[in-house]
């Protein structure tokens, strides 16, 4: 198997490592403090496996002092095996079994962080937000995450039963799920109102390709004038770093795109756009909420920050640190946090995420209001970025712009099912107006 490098949530095959026998020469020159701490361990480690109430294996317990361990760092260093390992492999292939969600684990309760578009749970109309309290009647009382998504995986054609609370909502949800082979289509596009519009879902081996091949359709449909380009990156989670960077490459023509910082001084790696601009200097509109995440906001930082594109909609979920996989065995892999990443100008967006140019909510959504937002910041033990964050980002207002005042039947009424896309295309119309008046006039050289 072959992991691709630098991955955000990602998987980067640095090596195999190898397990070598810990023996009291291997502390020889260790200070005290280290050493009395893994007496501590192993004092307990004996402890429990001589006195448990019932018989315990080694690899048990190793395995839950693996768990832990990383659980105190933040919540994306994870060890997984079997099983975990094959859908590691699988969700960065961009096909895999399940039901299309991403969720996070706070106080022991499952929260939806959204579903991928065109998935079963998007379909169900679960929503980010959501808190799953059941799963098959089953209460998800006290298990880690990784119990709760094995409950919810399983072989594709069987269905799961999910409870769900929703804020707003009186009484709880049921919502009965077809399972699937989840094949990603990262890209789609299609011409709006003679702009072209493409939306990016995940990032996964071949995003970039497939966003290069949507550009050159988008031309040949328009004749090569489209009025610009709406990108659409809502409720994406991430995925490789390479495929951020191409993306965010395709609509700049020079600049660093993001920089990446381990944890010494010296660890910095910078990753630069390319000459020639595919939306060939194009007004361009980024949508963006807060389901944008990781490698999504490397491209809408990069992007806002070159002023290349407006910002539109809501603030970004905040993920702001890199991971590295490190394949431990046939069947198990470390999953690391090396390094957070920064935007051109030098902001971390880890834990503030990424403010919009444009705060536009989603009005044609009927629990906008109501629903609860999940972001970087919410989860346990999350890092905190090494630049100041405002405080305001940290706390996270979210109350609905009083400029803005439809409701959702009313723009049901007017044909409007997203009124962040309608915002958005409107907002295009206005800006290329001038451009298209002004390239259509005679022009005047100076004597």
């Amino acid at each position: 198997m072959k992991l691709n490098t630098k991955i955000l949530p990602p998987i980067a095959l640095v090596g195999a490592l190898a397990l070598v026998p810990v023996t009291a020469s291997s502390f020889a020159a260790a200070d005290t403090t280290n050493y009395q701490e893994l007496e501590k361990f192993m004092s307990v480690y004996e402890r429990v496996k001589a006195n448990y109430v019932e018989p315990v294996d080694d690899h048990t317990l190793i395995k839950g002092a693996i768990d832990g361990m990383l659980a105190a760092l933040d919540p994306h260093s994870s060890y997984v095996e079997n099983s975990d390992f094959d859908q590691l492999k699988a969700t960065t292939d961009g096909n895999y079994g399940g039901l299309g969600l991403t969720v996070s684990m706070e106080d022991g309760v499952v929260k939806v962080v959204a579903p991928t578009e065109d998935t079963p749970a998007w379909r169900a109309g679960i929503k980010a937000g959501d808190y799953i309290t059941h799963i098959n009647g089953e209460f998800l009382n006290n298990l880690t995450l990784d119990e709760a998504v094995a409950k919810m995986k399983g072989d594709p054609g069987t269905t799961v039963k999910l409870t769900v609370i929703r804020p707003g909502h009186d009484k709880p949800l049921e919502f009965t799920v077809t399972r699937e082979r989840i094949q990603l289509h990262p890209v789609k596009w299609e011409i709006k109102d003679g702009i072209g519009y493409i939306n990016i879902n995940t990032f996964t081996g071949n995003v970039a390709e497939q966003t290069k091949a949507a550009l050159v359709g988008i031309d040949k449909a328009t004749g090569g004038h489209p009025l610009g380009y709406v990108i659409d990156l809502r409720s994406n989670p991430g995925g490789l770093l390479d495929q951020a960077v191409d993306v965010a490459d395709d609509f700049l023509d020079s600049g660093e795109i993001v920089s990446q910082r381990g944890r010494s001084k010296d660890d910095i790696e910078r990753y630069y756009a390319r000459p020639g601009d595919l939306a060939h200097g194009l007004p361009v509109v980024v949508l963006t909420d807060a389901g944008t995440a990781s490698a999504s906001e490397i491209v809408a930082g990069a992007l806002q920050d070159h002023r290349r594109a407006l910002i539109m909609g809501e603030r970004t979920f905040g993920k702001g640190s890199v991971q590295t996989v490190v394949q431990t065995g046939p069947e198990s892999a470390l999953r690391l946090t090396t390094a957070r990443y920064y935007t051109p100008s030098g902001r971390s967006v880890q834990a503030g995420g990424i403010e919009p140019d444009v705060v536009v909510p989603q009005l044609s959504d009927p629990d906008y209001k109501e629903r609860v937002i999940v972001r970087e910041s919410d989860l346990r033990h999350h890092l905190l970025a090494q630049a100041k964050v405002d405080d305001k980002l940290l706390e996270g207002d979210d109350s609905p712009d009083p400029r803005f005042t439809a409701k959702p039947d009313e723009l049901e009424k007017k044909g409007i099912k997203d009124f962040q896309l309608y915002y958005a295309l409107n907002t295009l119309k206005r800006l290329s107006a001038p451009m298209t008046i002004a390239s259509a006039a005679p022009v005047k050289k100076a004597h």
